[in-house]
């Protein structure tokens, strides 16, 4: 449940200025702010069941943008390999042709995100 959270956090991030007002709303108030479907929907004066249809269609939303688009995959793709690389370059062992071919796929993968 925690790696779901997490993942519709980040397509929030990455897309959910492209989602109405009310359910930017919503998803902000049951992400952010860690309210129950109760909570919000007294807060915004509507029914709990209201809330799950709201946050229901807007993840369904941002994982159809994430499809399209697939800004979240190219940003994990260019995070694991930034991080494969600061890891080698901070390390002072002097870099051999197979590990200079590495760094090499890593800056292509990053590449191939832009």
């Amino acid at each position: 449940m925690l790696e779901k959270t997490i993942t519709i956090s980040k397509l929030f991030d990455f897309y959910g200025s492209l989602l109405t007002a009310r359910q930017q709303e919503i998803m902000k108030y049951y992400f952010y702010h860690d309210l129950s479907l109760r909570e919000v929907a007294d807060n915004l004066e509507i029914s709990r069941q209201g809330v799950y249809d709201h946050l229901q269609r807007a993840e369904k939303q941002l994982q159809e943008y994430e499809d399209k688009l697939g800004l979240l995959g190219s940003y994990r793709t260019i995070q694991r390999q930034t991080d494969f690389l600061k890891r080698r370059l901070q390390d002072n062992r002097p870099i051999n042709k197979g590990e200079r071919q590495e760094l090499l796929q890593a800056v292509e993968k990053i590449a191939d995100c832009l």
